[in-house]
């Protein structure tokens, strides 16, 4: 299986409680002996915990996605607002600081708190890896203030498992195709395992498979006929086999253009719904566009109100001919919420374009004249909020009662900057 294999030194960083350690730090606060707590919105009750100091979590049981009035009423518990714009400069300048040890092109941004690196040749001018790593760490705690845990592989996805299964509780781990058997086969639930969501973990259950050991048994063939090319990617993942090159998704064939938020307030009628549906659309038509890509499948996720007890859909639609175009896209998710919309209040919305094409292989219609100037608009559209600003051109739902798209153009990674 492993042989002919790139033996790489790749490491996996992330920083350990970002948010909350990145908030400590520019408060003047300790993030490991102080309870902090960083909040969407201190003026909303019901805004949700988005990062926890390991004290806070300890002391009292408050964790990411607690909601705010559900802390208790405590004199040493700090309570602050997210500065996204800041955190998003910590990010950048820790990358700057890994810059010092490998060159730019050897290093891949995952997250704004977790990057891949390259350490392959640096032992010719810092010493054995190990030392490097242990000055990188050094170093972001020196300079930033902030804790973080590595993981090591030969490959991207070795090094982000090594991370995620056994480098955050001990702050370093390394792993080779040698400890597959005994540290990557025993892994279960399967969700546990960076790649399987929860959907897929219960379709590989119902196949009787329940840990990693057990899907790198299965015939590669029995797993190609389920699930296609994923199948292929599921088996040798299993192995802790992963060709990807540095910057590229781990899991290719995934790659989909998606958008999902919160609203601000439920939303009673179809038309209100309507109205930010057409402007997720418009977001995710237009990301596709400047990737040169079409889609084929449309995927539409409606939740409903925890005052109509929850619960809601998720529903997809193909249709013969990829598109990137926004009033396609916008009809196929208007189809899917009118079969199954139960006219109960929602509150939480995502889309995606999966399925995906080159833009170039899209077919122009004899039957559609408007399709050539309908593509022509809507590459106009992008280069006119590309060059101004995301609220340069906005379609009319989007100054109505109900859109969504200017209040958001004010934040940062769906908070405040």
């Amino acid at each position: 299986m492993y042989e002919g294999l790139e033996n790489r030194e790749i490491i996996c960083i992330d920083m350990r409680s970002f948010f909350a350690s990145c908030a400590a730090a520019d408060a003047g606060l300790d993030v490991m002996n102080t309870p902090i707590a960083v909040i969407g919105n201190l003026e909303q009750k019901g805004s949700i915990v988005l990062a926890a100091s390991p004290r806070m979590k300890k002391e009292f049981g408050v964790k990411t996605g607690t909601r705010l009035f559900e802390i208790p009423d405590h004199p040493s518990i700090h309570l602050i607002e997210p500065k996204m714009e800041f955190f998003v400069r910590v990010s950048i300048e820790i990358t700057r600081f890994l810059n010092q040890f490998v060159p730019s092109e050897a290093i891949h941004v995952y997250s704004v708190d977790e990057c891949f690196a390259d350490l392959g040749g640096t032992e010719k001018l810092w010493g054995p890896v190990e030392h490097t790593i242990k000055r990188i760490r050094d170093g972001v705690y020196n300079q930033f203030q902030l804790p973080c845990a590595v993981g090591m592989g030969p490959n991207m996805l070795m090094a982000k498992l090594a991370l995620d299964l056994e480098g955050k509780k001990t702050g370093f781990a390394k792993w080779t195709y040698e400890d597959v058997p005994k540290k990557l086969w025993p892994v279960t639930p399967l969700s546990n395992m960076w790649g399987i969501g929860y959907r897929l973990e219960k379709t590989l259950n119902n196949m009787g498979i329940i840990s990693v050991g057990q899907l790198a048994h299965t015939p590669l063939e029995l797993l190609e006929e389920k699930f296609g090319v994923m199948g292929n990617q599921l088996y040798h993942h299993a192995w802790g086999v992963d060709l990807s090159k540095l910057g590229a998704p781990i899991v290719d064939g995934q790659i989909s253009y998606g958008k999902g938020q919160v609203l601000f307030r439920d939303y009673r009628s179809k038309e209100e719904v309507m109205a930010v549906v057409l402007e997720m659309c418009e977001d995710v038509a237009r990301r596709a566009r400047e990737a040169d890509m079409a889609g084929r499948t449309i995927h539409l996720a409606v939740g409903y109100s925890k005052e109509a007890f929850g619960g809601g859909f998720n529903r997809s639609r193909s249709i013969e001919e990829a598109t990137n175009a926004t009033m396609k896209i916008y009809k196929v998710c208007e189809r899917i919420f009118d079969e199954f919309y139960d006219h109960r209040p929602v509150r939480r919305l995502s889309i995606s374009l999966t399925n995906l094409e080159p833009e170039h292989s899209m077919q122009l219609s004899l039957f559609e004249e408007n399709k050539w100037k309908e593509r022509k608009l809507g590459k106009t559209m992008d280069y006119l909020r590309s060059k101004y600003g995301s609220t340069a051109i906005l379609r009319a739902v989007s100054y109505t009662e109900a859109g969504t798209a200017r209040s958001r153009a004010s934040l940062l990674g769906g908070h405040k900057k």
